[in-house]
């Protein structure tokens, strides 16, 4: 894949982790990359600056690996602002300015278990822990939201979401928002006999965290339903950058 995803070993994308590319690798073979691949090309040809680079743009499997996954946040398009994306869902470089989404986020966690706001934005522990932040689409053109939709991200997300659903081990989805809430489709809630939670709401964004967002406790259930289920539970809780 000339995005980076091939690091010239033959054993999956650069950034993957090792227990994704095997399950992942029918995926990697399907008709529709290759038309990714020329579409990604042709950004870069034309001088187009995307997000995230190349390295990062499989970090939420790099960081949480298919057998570690314990909870799932899918969000819509990677951020569009220079130095904001790296790779997982909602999550920003330390140092960068909190988004509206993400201040949003913290708010409910708040509201949710208390947890007071934390000062920064890089949520790589929460990925650390088994929780897979990732977007339905993985990258986007910078300045442009939604630039990079219907181009095949969406149908290897859905590969993803499809390997985890199948594993055994209860898992929690959280869809946020209408382009996540379009993969309930692969995922069968315990309320319908299936042995995963799926819990649905509106995405975070200022538009529309008041219409369904803002008061659904997502964290405290995704917490319950794993202790539940013997899996333990998610340190919600971010540590402050050190350095």
């Amino acid at each position: 894949m000339s995005d980076g995803r091939d690091d010239g070993r033959g054993d999956g994308p650069v950034g993957l982790h090792p227990r994704w590319p095997g399950a992942l690798q029918a995926e990697f073979d399907s008709a529709y990359m290759p038309a990714l691949d020329r579409f990604l090309a042709a950004e870069q040809a034309a001088g187009v600056a995307v997000y995230p680079p190349p390295h990062e743009r499989f970090r939420a499997l790099e960081l949480t690996p298919l057998d570690a996954v314990r909870v799932v946040i899918l969000g819509q398009d990677p951020y569009h602002k220079a130095g904001q994306a790296h790779g997982l869902s909602f999550s920003v470089r330390p140092g960068i300015r909190i988004p509206p989404s993400l201040v949003n986020i913290y708010k409910e966690l708040e509201a949710d278990l208390g947890i007071p706001r934390a000062s920064h934005g890089a949520l790589d522990a929460w990925a650390e822990q088994g929780v897979l932040l990732l977007n339905t689409v993985l990258t986007v053109r910078a300045g442009a939201a939604a630039s990079h939709r219907g181009r095949g991200w969406e149908r290897f997300t859905d590969g993803v979401i499809r390997l985890t659903a199948a594993r055994a081990e209860p898992t929690v989805f959280l869809l946020w928002g209408a382009q996540a809430k379009a993969k309930e489709a692969f995922v069968q809630d315990v309320a319908q006999g299936g042995r995963h939670r799926v819990l649905t709401a509106a995405h975070p964004s200022p538009l529309s965290a008041y219409a369904g967002f803002f008061g659904s406790r997502p964290f405290s259930q995704a917490n319950a339903f794993l202790a539940e289920h013997g899996r333990g539970t998610i340190d919600w809780a971010l540590p402050p950058i050190v350095g």
